[in-house]
């Protein structure tokens, strides 16, 4: 059953994988690495935004799915209370967007791109937002109620258009760098509709419902959110630190060095929460627990290091392959940055338990603590390491964050869910 939900779950996160090559491959070629670490900025922007107005539900959308698979009165009322608190917070979302766009620092956010333009790109980003929510709602559900075909399909054809979007504008320059990133969703979010309306997650089915159970999803909105809104904001007072002690170009080096994480992290974590997140809502016990999760644990440690291992031994034919050889220089400071992307696998692997759990005290103390150890490490090193300060801190964090999560782990108690 692991191999095969884990070629399944592979089989699509390569072509995610390889959507990712593409762009950042696209985007590299027609940027210097000053811009290039402008669109990372921008990328921020997006997380936070599709955080605020998802609520970052994604994984409470797989679980709650998967718990109430089965019982189709109450699952359709957890739907509607999540679809519920989804609209509720992209209208929020869409009323900061607009302010933000008007009011923020644009020039110093986005060193030398004309505000007007990122301007422009916000105000595109917003239903290109709200589009890419779609997309993760519905392949969330898909996982949920195990209709790995239809997850998969979701997923292959998304990352197909974005690739086909973001080529032909960046070839045909119709619209700037910035507002190709943000709509780059629009048109495979009415495909994903329609995929998840033949499973049966269909709007107006689930909006006619008399049931709205919403009490489920605080903690997993706390769970997503917190992280998802504090990533963004640490990554963008680090980038601003580098830039300004190293230069814009360095910042762009440190943006591919992160690229190259999220790739390893992206992949890692597709898999997982197919093969591991469905399951957890249903462990009654800790025996239970053990024999389903740490022969998982070890098979994703052994996956996690050989795949590090390639990734830091090939560097010096990834970097030119992913982005170009402008980003050269990423190659002598990826060592740090690796180890800390074993352990962030890791850790994520134990994270998703907490999740399963509705752990949420617990994850957010862990997520909190973790993020607030990187920027201060962050910071802190580069006055005495320089450049190798950032990835120092990176494989810091994670470590501890990784040794945290499996002492939480192991002390928790399975006979109440």
């Amino acid at each position: 059953m692991f191999i095969k939900k884990f070629l399944g779950s592979s089989t699509v996160t390569v072509f995610n994988a390889l959507r990712a090559f593409a762009i950042n491959k696209l985007l590299a070629m027609f940027l210097p690495p000053a811009l290039f670490a402008c669109v990372g900025q921008f990328i921020n922007l997006l997380t936070i935004g599709g955080a605020s107005s998802s609520l970052a539900m994604q994984n409470g959308w797989t679980s709650l799915t998967a718990k109430y698979l089965g019982m189709e009165k109450e699952l359709l009322g957890v739907w509607r209370g999540g679809l519920r608190l989804t609209t509720f917070a992209s209208l929020f979302t869409f009323v900061v967007g607009i302010l933000f766009c008007f009011m923020a620092p644009l020039e110093i956010l986005f060193e030398g791109i004309p505000p007007r333009l990122v301007q422009a790109a916000i105000l595109f980003a917003l239903p290109g937002i709200f589009a890419t929510n779609i997309i993760t709602i519905c392949a969330a559900v898909m996982n949920g109620m195990g209709k790995n075909r239809y997850w998969a399909i979701i997923n292959v054809v998304a990352a197909l258009w974005q690739v086909i979007w973001v080529g032909f504008f960046l070839h045909t320059k119709v619209l700037s760098v910035l507002s190709i990133i943000g709509t780059q969703s629009i048109v495979a979010a009415f495909f994903a509709i329609k995929v998840a309306s033949k499973a049966g997650f269909r709007v107006k089915r689930i909006w006619s419902t008399p049931l709205d159970n919403r009490s489920p999803w605080l903690s997993y909105a706390l769970m997503g959110i917190v992280p998802m809104a504090m990533t963004p904001i640490v990554l963008t007072v680090l980038r601003l630190q580098i830039s300004s002690l190293f230069g814009m170009d360095a910042a762009g080096i440190w943006q591919c060095i992160l690229k190259l994480s999220d790739f390893i992290f992206m992949m890692m974590s597709a898999i997982l929460t197919v093969i591991i997140l469905p399951q957890i809502p249903k462990i009654q016990s800790k025996d239970e627990f053990q024999k389903i999760f740490y022969p998982l644990f070890f098979k994703v440690a052994a996956i996690s290091f050989v795949g590090v291992s390639l990734l830091y031994f090939g560097r010096g034919i990834f970097i030119p392959l992913l982005f170009s050889k402008a980003y050269l220089g990423a190659i002598d400071y990826m060592a740090y940055q690796m180890v800390g992307d074993f352990f962030r696998s890791l850790g994520f692997t134990l994270a998703i338990v907490l999740i399963g759990k509705r752990e949420t005290a617990k994850f957010l103390i862990t997520e909190i603590i973790g993020e607030v150890l990187f920027l201060a490490s962050g910071v802190v090193l580069m006055r005495f390491f320089e450049f190798n300060g950032p990835m120092m801190a990176y494989a810091i964090e994670n470590f501890i964050y990784f040794v945290v999560l499996f002492i939480v782990v192991r002390k928790l108690k399975w006979n109440v869910l």
